[in-house]
């Protein structure tokens, strides 16, 4: 599978490296190149300086090509902006959208946007956890 990421952070690293390991072709997009040493040295994947709202350097990343975006950046707007961008510009077929904000979960995903909220994932594993 083809993926395109955007956001090197501790998540897009993570899964970058599953991905790559498992021998998916992975592009991972993000703003600051100091991000990118939290790839391992055996990522055979692809690391580019770039913002995944710029249809530039999603083209230059494999956009047309890919089979799955992920977004998963700090930033919710930017975020959600990205995933847009890649569902009906691109037409990728999965997209995945990382939204902090429980509220903002709700309202994209009710526009279609595959959202996740870790925030609410994190909460209800806490409240089983409590039950348990």
């Amino acid at each position: 599978m083809n993926v395109v990421i955007m956001g090197c952070g501790r998540v897009g690293a993570q899964l970058a490296t599953m991905l790559d390991a498992e021998g998916h072709k992975v592009t991972v997009l993000d703003v600051d190149p100091y991000s990118f040493r939290r790839l391992p040295s055996s990522f055979g994947g692809t690391a580019l300086v770039g913002d995944g709202t710029d249809q530039e350097a999603l083209v230059k990343a494999g956009i047309e090509a890919a089979a799955a975006f992920v977004a998963v950046t700090q930033g919710d707007n930017r975020n959600v902006m990205a995933a847009q961008i890649a569902k009906h510009i691109y037409d990728v077929p999965k997209v995945l959208c990382r939204i902090y904000d429980p509220l903002r979960k709700d309202l994209y995903g009710g526009l279609g946007l595959e959202t996740i909220s870790p925030t609410t994932v994190f909460a209800q594993m806490l409240k089983e956890r409590l039950a348990a």
